[in-house]
């Protein structure tokens, strides 16, 4: 079976996981909620540390929901989070999209947030999320495009941001700007039955552009990201401080605005 042969771009810094935790069904996956019923099994691809897929057990009670990710590391965190939240029907293990370990037709719904851009094969990603996914169940994913993004005032540091970012993606085997392309790596995964959407992030208040431009100037100099760009050759260290440092510019404005773009997709397996 093929594996997995990009790199995740990201990484597990407190950074990274500062935003992964934010993530809710409500602010991630409201496009899916209508969907969900009470005894449904739900697989959610590439967990991370587990909040989505705390939610989404709580919204299929009594039914199982399965989450899993290729990092050990992270999944001891999401199974904290369920136990914190008391959730009994959640469970979670290690996976490679590309090859899941779980019989066809093993659940009603399987679900991927920002996880197909980050993949090698997302074609086959999504081939093998249809294979696990009932006749008649929802393969859901939802990913965003960094080209897309935008946002004011226009710091010329947050542009390299941009564009940096974009080359250290495509680097690791990923392609950044999936949100525009989930529709056609569906068509050509042999879904027919597609609903394709949109929806966005907006970061305009004093606390979230405070956090939003912390978290990425943090993780531009400090995490696994940063080292990629380094070694890579894509930037040196002192434009990676330049380049934090703009994020906390533009974090300070008092009529700063951020915008994250997301393709959205339900599709009947």
């Amino acid at each position: 079976m093929p594996k997995e042969t990009a790199v995740y771009t990201h990484g597990h810094h407190e950074s990274v996981l500062r935003s992964h935790r934010w993530r809710t069904a409500a602010n991630s996956a409201a496009y899916l909620i209508d969907e969900l019923r009470p005894g449904m099994t739900v697989l959610d691809v590439g967990c991370g540390p587990g909040t989505i897929t705390a939610d989404l057990a709580a919204l299929v009670a009594p039914g199982r929901v399965t989450g899993v990710d290729p990092a050990q590391e992270v999944l001891a965190r999401a199974a904290e989070e369920a136990a914190e939240r008391g959730l009994d029907n959640v469970e979670f293990a290690t996976a490679d999209v590309h090859a899941l370990e779980f019989p066809d037709d093993s659940f009603d719904v399987v679900h991927a947030h920002q996880v197909l851009q980050h993949v090698g094969d997302p074609v086959r990603a999504l081939r093998e999320m249809r294979r696990v996914c009932r006749p008649g169940g929802i393969v859901a994913a939802r990913d965003s495009d960094y080209a897309a993004m935008t946002w004011y005032p226009d710091l010329p540091g947050m542009d390299s941001w941009q564009e940096l970012y974009g080359r250290v993606a495509r680097a690791n085997g990923g392609e950044p700007d999936a949100g525009r392309r989930l529709l056609s790596w569906a068509r050509r995964a042999g879904f027919t039955d597609i609903t394709a959407t949109a929806a966005t992030w907006c970061f305009a208040t004093p606390e979230n552009r405070a956090w939003w431009s912390g978290l990425w100037a943090d993780r531009t100099v400090g995490s696994v990201y940063a080292v990629q760009a380094v070694t890579g050759g894509h930037a040196s260290t002192e434009e990676l401080t330049a380049i934090a440092a703009a994020w906390r510019e533009w974090g300070a404005r008092d009529d700063a605005w951020f915008m994250v773009p997301h393709g959205e997709m339900l599709c009947r397996a």
